[in-house]
């Protein structure tokens, strides 16, 4: 029986879709399988693939990937090549970056369109899920071809195989890196690795971008003051990469012995472990679209000094649209996010009676388990206009980072004339102790105008729930937070304040 121990590094190029439900084609595949104790490249497979329907390549598809129509024109078909693949990745541990979301997804569609049964993988190894754990946004943002820069390993070219000789080689010099900070925790200060080299494409043009709640008892009426933390301003071991195996005849097969009771730096399986439930966020429609963690935005542009105060909160009829701008500010360990900012100070907004279209979802998770909760609410066009505005300004300044994550507008329209715009707002939790709370001041509001602070003693979201339910108004009071996170950027409506009209 053939020996199954290798990794699979695996890679696949697509078309990009041009119009919704159009759907991806596979173009190219490229593959390695690699030795796990040496990480040597054992034996390597690469393909271009001959869509079923080439219009399918689009002059978007072509400069993505550079692969045009005539070049696929004699490939083999993805059938003609099911054999191979399901040989190579059947049975093996999968990795590559970003596959979890987009290269597995790709390659079990395939399998179902011609009628075979897809290839399993015994473990899975997700770069971009792993690396943004434990190496961190030093290098820029998480992207390939960002990392590939940071340690001086050319340009990515998007073609299959390159791509994932390139991974491997950005995972050997990220586990060195960690390797050495382990091992020499001493020797390095905590932001020695604030390079010089991580700088946006427009800085390197010479272009400056625009740049807990306490409470004695349950439910009970009692004012208090929340204490509000960023949940990231915890310091946390740092340990070198290869270990995101999830499968338990991985974890037997690959784990290494330590001959010290201090835990091995390559650990394979410790880390999977840790950062594995974070791997697998689904990606679904807008009724239940997961909101992602607005990340850092690492950066060497400093804010104005005339940009370092909060306003209150504005009335969306006070703001005007060209006074609004955007900026890096610092954020967690030498990096930097961006910030909406409305005449010298953090743009935040009040909305009142926002008609809540879909109640409070619990479907998708954070790093720790808890729930991450959201409301979707139907929106007025002056709050879609000042959305809009933002993430208009916010969008031009990730484009001059050389940033080409997908964005995800904060405003959803769907045809129809009883489908108004919609948008979805986050309720935060922070840690007070042990206990999870939530982040965000929430309040009911009686008819006879009488206002009231709801406590909640613990984390509950059945209870919440209660709260939240379709045509209930409230008056909602917001920051804007960009974010540009696995693949995918926007802006989140994150509630500082909630008043719930209990009508």
């Amino acid at each position: 029986m053939e020996n199954k121990a290798e990794i699979a590094f695996f890679d696949v190029e697509t078309t990009v879709p041009t119009r919704p439900g159009q759907g991806y084609a596979i173009l190219e595949f490229g593959a390695i399988l690699v030795c796990p104790q040496k990480l040597e490249e054992i034996r390597s497979y690469s393909t271009l693939v001959r869509p079923s329907n080439p219009k399918l390549i689009s002059s978007l598809s072509v400069r993505c990937n550079g692969i045009k129509p005539e070049a696929v024109d004699s490939a083999p078909s993805f059938a003609d090549i099911a054999d191979t693949v399901y040989d190579i990745l059947h049975g093996r541990i999968w990795a590559g970056h970003n596959i979890v979301r987009f290269d597995c997804v790709r390659i079990r569609e395939a399998f179902a369109e011609i009628g075979r049964v897809a290839p399993e993988p015994k473990g899975t190894i997700d770069s971009l899920a792993l690396l943004t754990q434990k190496f961190g946004r030093r290098a820029g943002n998480m992207k390939m071809a960002t990392l590939a820069t940071y340690f001086g390993l050319g340009n990515q070219t998007h073609r299959s195989l390159d791509d994932v000789r390139m991974n491997v080689e950005v995972l050997k010099h990220c586990a060195t890196v960690l390797f050495l900070e382990s091992s020499l925790p001493d020797a390095f200060p905590e932001n020695h690795w604030v390079s010089p080299n991580a700088i946006t494409r427009s800085h390197r043009n010479g272009k400056s971008p625009v740049l807990n709640k306490n409470s004695p008892s349950s439910s009970s009426h009692v004012k208090s003051t929340p204490a509000l933390s960023p949940e990231n301003d915890r310091t946390e071991e740092k340990r070198p990469v290869f270990s995101l195996l999830t499968s338990s005849a991985a974890e037997s097969q690959y784990s290494v012995v330590s001959n010290t009771a201090h835990p091995d730096t390559f650990d394979m399986v410790a880390l999977g472990n840790e950062v594995n439930a974070a791997s697998f966020q689904p990606d679904v429609a807008m009724e239940e679209n997961p909101i992602l963690q607005p990340p850092e935005m690492p950066s060497t542009v400093t804010v104005p000094e005339s940009c370092g105060g909060v306003l209150g909160f504005l009335e969306l009829d006070e703001v005007s649209l060209s006074s609004i701008r955007a900026f890096p500010v610092p954020f967690f360990r030498g990096s930097h996010r961006i910030k909406l900012f409305y005449k010298g100070a953090i743009l935040q907004l009040r909305c009142p009676r926002l008609r809540i279209r879909f109640g409070l979802s619990t479907k998708f998770s954070d790093h720790a388990g808890r729930p991450r909760l959201s409301f979707v609410v139907d929106a007025s066009p002056s709050l879609c206009y000042v959305l809009e505005t933002c993430e208009s300004i916010v969008r031009k300044v990730y484009e001059d980072s050389d940033c080409s994550s997908d964005w995800r507008s904060a405003v959803t329209r769907k045809p129809g004339f009883v489908n108004n715009p919609t948008v979805r707002l986050n309720i935060p939790t922070v840690l007070n102790g042990d206990v999870a709370q939530y982040a965000t001041d929430m309040y009911k509001k009686e008819p006879s105008g009488t206002t009231q602070e709801l406590i909640f003693s613990q984390f509950d979201a059945t209870e919440l729930d209660t709260w939240f339910r379709p045509g209930t108004f409230v008056d909602a009071y917001l920051s804007l937070d960009p974010y540009d996170y696995q693949q995918t950027s926007g802006i989140r409506l994150v509630a500082k304040k909630l008043i719930i009209h209990n009508e």
